[in-house]
């Protein structure tokens, strides 16, 4: 009998699907090239492949050497060929484009409905309450891509980043997605990038979008991986490495003879993870696992076009220099744990039990649940059902609650074709609809309420609150043969590399290393057909796009009033007025604290109804508290303390603009916007942290936010709630000054005033919009 990589191999060689439209989907790589060729004549050296991608996609490549170019400092302008959003981002992204005034997006979009359905009961009942509970906002949806010519997959139809992966992914393409696990792209080899809406609406809109030219990590893989080691262990093991902060501003790029042992589903597990160390992105050089994977899901013409370019286009010149190079042998790599509360806190599975001992928690596992974007692929799916049906022949099921999640239509109709469903029912599994459900907290659960429990899951993040609500649930992420075979034994310690489990006969059962097929032996199936949309829809102008005025779920968004005025010859005007510091956030502080998710996400489209949870689960540096902000100049029929938005709404109703002081790495996580639009909405003008995650930082220039670095980190201490806060040279910036650093002049409550040093990152653009009021408002004043 085959196992592991040849079995793979082998049904890897047989599977197919009918073709699709390719012309919107194959890159232009003639075009490209020719691109490619003028970074080629200015910098004279070798290009690594996220180099040939970026810069054969630049607006300007005649001219984009002239100054020279230096990563991590030079911003590029870019034209990306696609556009992605999932149903909760898609909104505020709508509404924005909505306002620009175009009959169609200048590059193919798609809508992917994916955010809102709850998971509780099973697929039908959930899809089916979801879809009635959000009709509104899918009707919204459906409208504004009809009238836009967008693609729209329904709801139920799948996860967005696994759908793009099947069906729009190219090798050597620069795609952007409102989500910050968009590099799951890259496991086909191109660059995939998480970003805002404000940021999707300029590739909408057909606006350059610049980004600061990314550093290049390599990280160089040998050996194989082996037994019940997977992709999803390489990551975490990187995560450990790198921490949450290791790749901001950087592009993770893997090379080597391990890249070409992987999956392309596989690959896309890497990627999709690269987000938890702050990456912009991740690629892979392309490898014959790619094409069969392009062969596998109807997209033939592009294996072919991308074969004729691989050794020009689609892999790092020879002699190629990265920034840093990170070496990993695959064949050393054991199964590894991450948590809990923090994505890059790596224990190999050898040592884990041995640490939930140290840290004192109960050796109980209350719930397992697989599949999410980051691990819902076929091989996956079979890997585990191995598991299963080895556990069902010893007379096993699962100890705890096991939840699954098939990532797309196509991939639950082909598992449930092949009877890996049926297998996983078999042994206790509750099979969910094809949605992110509990990874992104769309979990109705009923149990472990305020009580400290730990779930395992295969998902790729496992921040406080994030899955159930429950701060106390530690969430820990491991490889979905990990989860699985730990649910047989509902026990932290458990190690299926090791250890067996006793069988009512008094005899034990021990698993043996679970075997996946990277693609199904009969092909895929694509299932419900009514799931998938026309490809490249034509426009309909005359699709109404109706918003109640007594819409509680969707609001039309007036611009954001500037801080400046148009013209002034007062250098003073071009500073931000005096602001009050509402107060200093402590710690990690990710966009799950600042715009919470879960029960929120109904709000999405409502700017003012989901303001209503700014920054509800961050923790106040003076006390300690969580959601307590407190209100030095009240009104003395209001308490001095009220929660954190009660603050942000008093000082907005007394045309306070204000800011805030943040620790490191603020913004963390999602690419959601409504981090930055809702702070903006309540009259937030500027952020000082002592670090900012890369896209974050962006979504706050998009709205007109100023973010400043502190360029003393303990400076971070020296300013509290209640002082005010001036800049003192943006003006000279916002004239077309070139100076890197801007001085805050800091008034205490009590004591003496005194200058704190700040950095910033704004471009020539980004100081535009800063004056603009916003971005969307500086387009509007050029397009006009």
């Amino acid at each position: 009998m085959l196992r592991g990589a040849a079995a793979r191999r082998l049904f890897a060689t047989h599977a197919t699907i009918a073709e699709k439209d390719c012309a919107s989907i194959t890159p232009p790589y003639p075009v490209l090239l020719q691109k490619l060729e003028h970074a080629r004549n200015a910098l004279k050296r070798p290009l690594t492949l996220a180099e040939k991608i970026l810069y054969s996609h630049l607006s300007n490549p005649q001219n984009a050497f002239q100054n020279g170019l230096t990563r991590g400092e030079t911003y590029l302008q870019l034209n990306p060929q696609r556009v992605a959003m999932q149903d909760a981002s898609a909104q505020m992204a709508l509404l924005q484009f909505m306002s620009a005034g175009l009959s169609r997006t200048a590059v193919p979009t798609s809508i992917h409905c994916d955010h809102l359905i709850q998971a509780s009961q099973g697929a039908k009942f959930d899809l089916e309450r979801s879809v009635e509970s959000n009709k509104e906002v899918f009707d919204f949806l459906e409208s504004a891509a009809h009238k836009y010519g967008i693609e729209f997959w329904k709801p139920g139809s799948g996860i967005i980043h696994q759908i793009v992966l099947e069906n729009y992914a190219a090798p050597g393409m620069l795609m952007l997605g409102t989500d910050s696990h968009t590099p799951n792209a890259g496991g086909l080899g191109l660059l995939a990038i998480g970003v805002g809406g404000a940021d999707a609406v300029d590739a909408m809109t057909g606006t350059p979008w610049e980004l600061k030219a990314p550093q290049i990590v390599g990280v160089h893989l040998t050996g194989k991986l082996n037994g019940w080691t997977t992709p999803k262990d390489l990551i975490l093991h990187i995560a450990g490495k790198l921490s949450v902060r290791g790749g901001t501003g950087r592009i993770l790029e893997y090379f080597g003879p391990g890249v070409f042992s992987q999956s392309c589903t596989g690959l896309a597990t890497i990627a999709n993870m690269g987000a938890e160390v702050g990456a912009t992105t991740s690629t892979f050089p392309y490898t014959p696992n790619m094409r069969a994977y392009l062969n596998a899901t109807g997209r033939s013409p592009v294996a072919k076009a991308a074969d004729e370019v691989a050794t020009q286009y689609l892999c790092a010149d020879e002699g190629a220099e990265y920034d840093e190079v990170i070496s990993v042998n695959l064949s050393d790599l054991e199964p590894t744990i991450n948590g809990p509360f923090t994505p890059d806190l790596a224990t190999p599975i050898s040592k884990f039990g041995a640490f939930v001992k140290e840290q004192g928690w109960k050796d109980e596992l209350s719930a397992g649940l697989i599949g999410s974007c980051t691990n819902s692929s076929y091989e996956d799916m079979t890997s585990v059902a191995d598991l299963a049906r080895q556990a069902k022949k010893a007379g096993l099921t699962t100890k705890v609650p096991f939840l699954c999640t098939p990532g797309s239509e196509q991939i639950r109709a082909t598992i449930e074709r092949d009877e890996v469903t049926s297998t996983l029912q078999d042994v206790g599994a509750v099979v969910l609809a094809n949605a992110c459900g509990p990874c992104i907290g769309q979990w109705a659960r009923d149990d472990k309420k305020d009580e400290e429990n730990a779930i395992l899951t295969s998902f790729n993040r496992n921040f406080k609150s994030r899955n159930d609500g429950n701060r106390l649930t530690m969430n820990f992420l491991a490889s979905p043969t990990i989860v699985t075979a730990m649910a047989f034994s509902g026990k932290l310690s458990f190690n299926p590399l090791t250890d067996s489990l006793p069988l009512p006969s008094g005899e034990s059962f021990k698993f043996e290393p679970p075997i996946g097929q990277d693609l199904p032996a009969n092909g895929f199936t694509p299932g419900d057909l009514s799931f998938y949309p026309s490809p490249i829809p034509e426009p309909r102008p005359e699709t109404q796009v109706v918003i109640s005025k007594d819409s509680q779920r969707l609001e039309l968004l007036e611009p954001f009033t500037s801080y400046f005025p148009e013209e002034t010859s007062n250098p003073r005007d071009l500073e931000l007025p005096p602001l009050k510091i509402l107060m200093r956030v402590r710690g990690k502080c990710t966009t799950d604290h600042i715009s919470a998710a879960g029960p929120w996400l109904k709000y999405k489209g409502h700017l003012t109804n989901i303001s209503e949870n700014l920054l509800i689960t961050a923790v106040n540096d003076e006390g300690g508290d969580v959601n307590v902000a407190f209100d030095h100049d009240h009104a003395p029929t209001e308490p001095p303390t009220d929660t954190i938005p009660g603050v942000a709404k008093r000082l907005k109703a007394r045309d306070q603009p204000w800011a805030l002081v943040v620790d490191d790495n603020y913004g963390e996580g999602s690419a959601r916007e409504h981090a930055a639009l809702q702070p903006r909405f309540y009259g937030c003008a500027m952020i000082i942290a002592r670090s900012f995650a890369r896209i974050h930082e962006t979504n706050l220039k998009k709205q007109g936010v100023l973010p400043l670095w502190f360029a003393d980190k303990a400076d971070y201490t020296r300013i509290g709630s209640g002082d005010i806060v001036e800049t003192a040279g943006l003006s000279d910036l916002l004239q077309g000054g070139t100076r890197n650093t801007i001085e805050i002049k800091v008034t205490p409550r009590n004591g003496e005033p005194f200058t704190v040093l700040t950095r910033h990152t704004m471009s020539v653009d980004q100081l535009k919009w800063l004056r603009a009021g916003s971005a969307l408002n500086h387009i509007r004043s050029v397009t006009v």
